[in-house]
């Protein structure tokens, strides 16, 4: 079965094409070094938030276009989409918490959103304030033990092979429990909201703020 193949690269690539941009150019445009860029287009290297932040602010793009490829326009009644994908074609964003791998990227305007998460937090204050975004939120642990906090539960600790399905509007947050050093799980986000990525993104940023100061 064929996998499909957008990845960052890939859409780093295909809008550097549809500009008419060098490489060399598009380096100096988006302010990423040639060479990471290069490895970045060809899929040997991916980028952080920070450099993916400064990637859409300097070409002008929302950064939820960077996790999609092709552009839709109006819906059909019956949409017939499919993705498939894995870990090695996921788009990554990394924060000071977790890594995050957002699978089946090329899809645009999902009401789901799948991600593979890897937890490094071990501690509330580590991790700072609860988040919360739009939609629900089913989380499946797939390596080691992972502690829930939410806004109005006691905290619950989860074991490989079990799961949590909350309102995303609860604040919440994951930590990696001290028996392991990072903790993996699949994360299914939900929304009638279209804006859900944008919604998402936007808790990074924040994460990345808190970290700074």
């Amino acid at each position: 079965m064929p996998i499909s193949d957008t990845t960052l690269g890939s859409i780093l690539r295909n809008l550097r094409h549809t500009n008419d941009w060098t490489l060399k150019q598009m380096s100096a445009k988006c302010g990423i070094p040639l060479s990471t860029l290069s490895k970045v287009e060809h899929d040997r290297l991916t980028l952080t938030y920070d450099k993916l932040l400064q990637v859409s602010q300097r070409l002008g793009l929302r950064m939820s276009e960077l996790f999609a490829e092709d552009r839709e326009t109006e819906r059909p009644s019956v949409m017939a989409r499919r993705s498939v994908g894995d870990i090695e074609h996921s788009v990554r964003v990394e924060t000071p918490n977790y890594d995050y791998y957002y699978l089946c990227t090329e899809l645009r305007q999902k009401r789901m959103i799948p991600v593979i998460t890897k937890i490094r937090a071990k501690s509330a204050q580590e991790f700072g304030s609860l988040v919360q975004h739009e939609g629900e939120e089913y989380i499946y642990v797939l390596k080691g033990q992972v502690i829930v906090h939410t806004e109005f539960y006691d905290p619950v600790t989860l074991e490989e092979g079990q799961s949590i399905y909350i309102d995303a509007k609860m604040g919440h947050a994951y930590l990696a429990a001290d028996s392991c050093e990072v903790a993996e799980v699949l994360g299914i986000m939900s929304s009638p909201d279209d804006e859900l990525m944008k919604s998402l993104l936007s808790i990074h940023e924040e994460q990345k703020k808190l970290q700074k100061n």
